[in-house]
């Protein structure tokens, strides 16, 4: 993807031939990530193919894609890992801790009062990060490429009509799409394994824990996966009898059943807020439901990835979808540092002396990626990653493999200032 100078996005180009116009100096990277080369010399101007964004969203990894709808062409596609765990963590941390204090009656912060109103629509900081992600990356890629329209899996699953067949008739009941709602959510919920033998890789049919034939429902909490022979094995007999050998086995079965999905619930939660919020762009928004995600990818023959099942969302996925030699862009959400002034101790007590209010060192700051070319000492040598700085300005850099202590910042150059984001590619 390219600018020219006037900052107008145009048509996406094959890596060599970004490559053929950065060697001959035409062009010079404008960003590293998403990598975006702008013009030196201004060009005539040519009307740029309009472009969708696709996103399926997920409770730990999203996946997008941007593909052009005449064409096809999968154009560029990411991975966007959340943190929304970790923030979990923290909070529970921190409200440990609090607790710890003042039950011991030392120092601490006093309660808040009771009666404290939450704005309507909200969520908690865990769901609300994954949708601040999803924005983020929808705004940039906005503003490097000539998109004209979004799609998005609103539904992971069809839930009422999964629990409650004849909602809508026998006829969505007995439909092709419906088959694989059911069985998308048995997948996930069983972690596409036989419950019976636990084998995984295998062909995996839909089984019934109570049988048909002794008053079982088609219920989706009826439902379970089991490879043919555990399901032939089994037949029509009461699953206490077929597992009275294994009493655990029965236990955790019968257990996992009725357990909801942790994950889909997550993505259900954020689903019409992120909705909402895409629609502020001012462009078409689209939705699809999981099942019919899963029932394009199958048709058109492509292995499941998160960016290729957000090539598949929606009713506008092309007939036939490929992509030319583009690496797939990894992207961590790792947040923009803590606002806790110093670490604490198991007690609750600070550990350590509290942080400088200054962020940058010698125009670098913590989580910038860096290129340093150490020309003389011990550490001689060209090391490419993130750095770690240090008022002094000997600074640490990790890179892929190991972490580079004490490099100086005389030796550092910028490639990508610290944005909440760490980047890896995959082809």
């Amino acid at each position: 993807m390219f600018w020219i100078q006037t900052k107008k996005p145009q048509n996406p180009v094959h890596p060599a031939k970004a490559r053929l116009l950065l060697t001959e100096g035409k062009a010079a990277v404008f960003r590293q990530f998403p990598f975006t080369i702008i013009l030196k010399e201004k060009v005539l101007d040519v009307a740029s193919n309009p472009l969708r964004i696709k996103i399926d969203p997920g409770s730990r990894e999203t996946g997008i894609a941007v593909i052009n709808d005449d064409s096809g062409e999968i154009v560029f596609a990411m991975e966007l890992r959340h943190r929304g765990q970790q923030i979990k963590n923290n909070l529970e941390s921190r409200r440990a801790i609090r607790r710890s204090r003042r039950n011991r009656k030392t120092r601490y912060r006093k309660p808040r009062f009771d009666n404290r109103t939450r704005a309507e629509g909200w969520l908690p900081p865990s769901l609300k990060s994954r949708v601040h992600n999803i924005e983020t990356w929808v705004n940039r890629l906005c503003r490097f490429c000539n998109i004209q329209a979004i799609s998005m899996e609103l539904v992971r699953f069809d839930m009422q009509k999964i629990q409650n067949p004849e909602i809508s008739g026998v006829a969505y009941q007995q439909g092709e799409l419906m088959g694989y709602e059911v069985r998308e959510y048995l997948l996930e919920k069983w972690d596409r394994t036989c419950a019976y033998c636990g084998k995984t890789d295998i062909l995996l049919e839909i089984e019934h824990i109570v049988p048909r034939s002794k008053g079982g429902s088609n219920r989706v909490s009826n439902l379970t996966l089991a490879c043919t022979a555990c399901n032939r094995k089994k037949g029509n007999k009461p699953i206490e009898q077929f597992l009275s050998r294994k009493p655990g086995l029965l236990k955790r079965i019968q257990k996992q059943s009725k357990v909801p999905l942790k994950d889909a619930g997550a993505v259900n939660t954020t689903r019409w807020d992120l909705f909402r919020t895409l629609k502020k762009n001012g462009l078409p928004v689209e939705t699809g439901s999981g099942g019919l995600t899963k029932f394009n990818r199958t048709t058109r023959g492509l292995h499941k990835t998160h960016w290729l099942d957000a090539a598949c969302v929606g009713q506008s996925t092309p007939e036939k979808i490929f992509q030319i030699d583009k690496a797939v862009l990894i992207v961590k959400a790792d947040g923009h540092g803590s606002r806790q002034m110093c670490r604490v101790n198991k007690f609750g007590f600070p550990r350590t002396t509290a942080k400088s209010t200054e962020k940058k060192v010698k125009g670098f700051q913590t989580g910038d990626i860096v290129k340093a070319v150490v020309t003389s000492g011990k550490k001689v040598g060209t090391y490419t990653g993130r750095v770690a700085v240090r008022k002094s300005g000997s600074f640490n850099i990790k890179t892929v493999d190991k972490t580079v202590q004490g490099i100086s910042w005389k030796y550092c150059r910028l490639l990508h200032a610290s944005d909440g984001y760490s980047y890896n590619t995959t082809c």
